[in-house]
């Protein structure tokens, strides 16, 4: 699997618009609130996840960024629904179309980061009706449906 995937496109295409497939995971705690991180790049809040590597599959991209964004080992538990409007731009120009296939996954393992890292700088649970600013409307959007349907 080649590392760095999403850096080596953006080296021959600049900031074009891009299709990208991601993956993400709702974990609750026991106040069925939901994990939220603080990205370091836009300043605001989104479920750890992010971009496919080539040769993965959206389960296997889910854990592994969980564990990045978090720190948290997880095991999905089922796939909740496939999120296909998310139009964004980077602060850095990048554009992207993110097609995000949204998961409800469980703890087993790990623990929540304690110090920043280069891609979050906090981590919190949240209610669902209670959101801080989040990264984009996708981002809404997997939030609402997980409010309803988890």
């Amino acid at each position: 699997m080649p590392v760095g995937y999403i850096e080596t496109i953006r080296s021959l295409v600049g900031h074009m618009p891009l299709i990208l497939n991601t993956a993400g995971g709702i974990l609750l705690n026991d106040q069925h609130q939901v994990l939220l991180n603080l990205r370091t790049d836009t300043h605001n809040w989104s479920l750890p996840g992010g971009y496919m590597e080539f040769g993965e599959t959206f389960a296997e991209t889910c854990v592994r960024e969980y564990k990045e964004d978090s720190g948290v080992d997880v095991e999905i538990v089922k796939p909740l629904k496939i999120f296909d409007q998310g139009i964004f731009t980077y602060p850095n120009g990048d554009e992207v179309q993110t097609i995000t296939q949204l998961f409800l996954v469980k703890k087993v393992g790990g623990q929540t980061l304690s110090t920043a890292t280069d891609e979050t700088l906090e981590l919190d649970y949240f209610d669902f009706d209670k959101l801080p600013p989040l990264l984009n409307q996708q981002t809404q959007d997997m939030l609402a449906y997980a409010a309803k349907n988890v």
